[in-house]
């Protein structure tokens, strides 16, 4: 018996990927009262020992400016932060291998990190493929995504994981221009809010 065909197929057959929106101008802007307050870009700062480190190329109205220079730990920070706000950035083959061959310096690294306020571990891969099989490799994907967890649980120490490099240098990005903001405004006896009522 001939199968009927649909006119209009299924989402779940679409093959379309998403496609990211261009970032924004500013990821957030700080505002009392409907009134926006000035306050300064953040100084970034990248690891002299990343390596492919993510440029933030696309970001630079973002911060005053982009400095390498050696962290004491993690691999991007802001300035004047560098002992508060940490991100620790993998790919997946870094992320395998951190976890596996240099497992007792990479989880000693996250225990530091999760002692300081604001650190965040982003990994330049999507979760789906740190959970399937790794060609070439003979590590366990269950093994790699449950010290994740356990990071997230045990450590409290908060991961993302972005579908590529672009995205992640995105977050990253983001996040430290957001950390250094809040830190700012309740410097300065704004509160730790961007807006009235919100976040």
């Amino acid at each position: 018996m001939p199968r009927k065909r649909t006119l209009i197929p299924s989402p779940l057959e679409w093959t379309d990927r998403p496609v990211p929106v261009l970032p924004p101008i500013l990821p957030v802007v700080a505002e009392r009262g409907g009134t926006q307050l000035r306050t300064p870009l953040p100084v970034a700062i990248i690891d002299t020992r990343e390596q492919n480190p993510l440029s933030f190329r696309r970001f630079r109205a973002w911060f005053e400016r982009i400095e390498y220079r050696a962290l004491p730990l993690g691999d991007y920070s802001v300035e004047g932060m560098e002992n508060s706000c940490l991100v620790e950035r993998k790919n997946l083959a870094d992320l395998i291998q951190s976890f596996t061959t240099n497992r007792a310096v990479f989880v000693e690294r996250l225990r530091r990190m999760s002692r300081l306020p604001h650190s965040l571990v982003v990994v330049t891969a999507p979760f789906s493929q740190i959970k399937s099989e790794y060609p070439y490799r003979a590590a366990n994907p269950n093994r790699i995504t449950q010290s994740l967890i356990a990071v997230l649980a045990g450590l409290r120490l908060p991961f993302i994981c972005t579908e590529s490099h672009e995205l992640g240098e995105e977050i990253v990005a983001s996040f430290l221009y957001q950390t250094f903001l809040y830190d700012w405004l309740d410097c300065h006896g704004h509160g730790r809010y961007l807006a009235d009522g919100d976040l």
